[in-house]
């Protein structure tokens, strides 16, 4: 019995040390499969979109932090200090905190969000009278988008 007890703990450094963290291979998908050839750069998306406030679309870009892994909520460089924060349509899927700094290749629905409609409908909400429309909002927009699919490249 002190034999079977020595061996297996022995053994038991050697069973944790030898579980290895598997890279993320290029070509990897999550969701959909992704159709790469109508592809631009996530730093162009706002001027590709010109006056829409939604398109459809492929953006490949970097990933900068996983927000949360299920649901694949995450958030990609823009370029010029500006993030696309990006969810996956189905809630199902869960993508791995160890995309951050890869760059992927992302296809789904780009949208333009005004954050001052967002910030003057919560003021309503809360201010009565006079005062509802004296809250100075300051028009920004976000960009979201809402991914069926995602490959990694690098």
């Amino acid at each position: 019995m002190k034999i079977a007890c020595i061996i297996t703990t022995l053994m038991m450094p050697v069973i944790l040390l030898a579980q290895k963290h598997t890279p993320l291979p290029h070509g990897m998908t999550f969701g959909q499969q992704v159709n790469s050839r109508q592809n631009i750069p996530a730093a162009n998306v706002e001027a590709f979109m010109g006056k829409k406030t939604r398109i459809s679309t492929t953006l490949t870009g970097k990933v900068l932090k996983v927000d949360h892994p299920k649901g694949g909520w995450f958030r990609m460089d823009a370029g010029n200090g500006k993030i696309i924060r990006v969810h996956f349509k189905d809630y199902n899927i869960t993508i791995p905190t160890a995309l951050k700094g890869r760059t992927v290749m992302i296809e789904g629905v780009a949208q333009k969000e005004f954050i001052a409609d967002d910030m003057q409908h919560f003021a309503g909400d809360t201010v009565k009278g006079k005062k509802q429309h004296q809250v100075k909002t300051n028009p920004r927009q976000r960009l979201t988008f809402e991914a069926t699919g995602l490959m990694v490249e690098e």
